[in-house]
């Protein structure tokens, strides 16, 4: 079996923390993964390296062309029976027996014209799900989603939810310091504007900071930073970028609350990962949400800004509130892990080997 690692990143995104996390839990299967990055313990074939994110929108495009000429080839040269493709890409109308993992339908849920990933999944992605053996996907909402967006039969999708890494987020047992927490892309769907005008109608909101952690977008930065002049809390809102995935547990556990009011998610990691650090979580009563949160975490309507502010206003002054959250979320998280996630998927692929 031949498992698709073209767009491994050097910067962990969450597809590539999936692919690598699974990874480790489909050793019975017999695999050649297609790479550009040495991993240890496997069989590797080496590819080229110019075919992922960090190539920008070149690297995604090579890798297109790549998956459609050149895969095809390795496949038929390796003599393989099915290739694993943990994003939906795969080559179409040859030979190749495919099952893929699919995260969302955002593309389409918040379509701008001019996106290249709206082009992507309302054109090329159907294809690759109406041709693959199997669809794996993060969330029953993303199940939902692919049979409402593309008509393909619920029985050709298998829900496997995320995980988290359990030797890197834990309880620290750090002092809690004064600041609200986003982590994640500064798309519009993101809702981050909304969670910046709650925040400055924060009773006492000179008390606190609101850290905004994700990789700048000259598309989108500037809105923000603006916004957040205009309210007059540029010392309090801090713009982190990117922040190394070592140093993430540490920010998560000394954060007030992890805030994620997000419009929709396929699945929502920072969720899960806040709650296995034993960190209070505020996120949206739609989509993969309340699937990932359980009764975990305080679910608000994203649209509505004086529910996001209540709820930040709940955990800063209520430590029994903070508790009880804290509790709660441990046990929530101790439900996902990247064992179950990685068997699940194995059985998936044994069907169709």
């Amino acid at each position: 079996m031949l498992i698709n690692l073209s767009f491994l990143s050097k910067k962990p995104t969450g597809i590539t923390t999936y692919a690598l996390n699974i990874l480790v839990n489909l050793q019975s299967l017999k695999l050649t993964l297609l790479t550009s990055q040495s991993i240890s313990g496997y069989e590797c074939y080496e590819i080229s390296s110019k075919l992922t994110p960090d190539y920008g929108t070149k690297g995604h495009f090579n890798r297109l062309l790549w998956t459609q000429f050149q895969l095809p080839q390795i496949y038929k040269k390796l003599k393989s029976s099915l290739l694993f493709s943990p994003l939906p890409e795969a080559p179409l109308y040859n030979n190749c027996r495919f099952v893929v993992t699919s995260f969302d339908m955002i593309p389409l849920r918040f379509a701008k014209s001019s996106s290249p990933l709206t082009a992507y999944h309302r054109y090329y992605t159907p294809q690759v799900f109406n041709q693959a053996q199997h669809i794996i996907c993060i969330s029953q909402t993303t199940a939902k989603d692919i049979t409402d967006f593309y008509q393909i039969p619920a029985s050709k999708i298998t829900p496997i939810p995320l995980a988290h890494d359990r030797t890197h987020f834990y309880p620290l047992n750090l002092t809690t310091r004064n600041y609200f927490l986003y982590i994640g892309r500064q798309d519009p769907y993101k809702n981050i504007q909304r969670l910046i005008s709650a925040f400055a109608v924060l009773p006492n909101c000179k008390d606190y900071e609101l850290w905004l952690v994700g990789p700048s977008d000259s598309r989108y930065t500037p809105t923000l930073t603006a916004q957040v002049a205009e309210l007059g809390i540029t010392n309090q809102v801090k713009f982190l970028d990117y922040v190394p995935y070592g140093e993430l547990p540490k920010i998560i556990n000394e954060a007030i609350a992890l805030v994620f009011p997000s419009l929709w998610e396929g699945f929502g990691l920072p969720v899960l990962e806040a709650m296995a650090c034993g960190t209070p979580v505020i996120t949206s009563n739609l989509s993969s949400l309340p699937e990932v949160a359980g009764d975990a975490a305080i679910l608000i309507n994203p649209y509505n800004t004086g529910e996001i502010t209540e709820a930040m206003q709940a955990i800063a002054t209520d430590s029994v509130l903070r508790s009880r959250l804290r509790t709660l979320g441990l046990n929530r998280a101790s439900q996902f892990s990247w064992t179950k996630t990685g068997l699940a998927t194995t059985e998936v692929l044994k069907q169709y080997s």
